[in-house]
């Protein structure tokens, strides 16, 4: 077992079963209600830091909460990085 958590290790392996299941698509048939997040434009440093990861609990959690009450709920989060 790895000494510490380590996300690229574990985002590759699940990275594509996510894509495959749908998980990052809204349906645009869907009869459901829309809902949607706007993540805010990155701060002029470029830096990241503890709100910017607030915040995105915070739109996580949002999300997650009307998906399970029946909305059409699609979050994009953020951007790929290069490593």
């Amino acid at each position: 077992m790895a000494k510490q958590f380590s996300p690229n290790a574990v985002e590759r392996s699940w990275y594509a079963w996510w894509e495959k299941s749908g998980f990052f698509v809204a349906d645009s048939s869907s009869s459901k209600l829309p809902f949607v997040i706007v993540p805010p434009p990155p701060n002029v440093t470029g830096a990241l830091h503890v709100g910017h990861a607030l915040t995105c609990a915070i739109q996580d959690t949002i999300m997650r909460w009307c998906r399970m009450h029946g909305y059409n709920a699609l979050w994009d989060a953020g951007v790929e990085l290069e490593e």
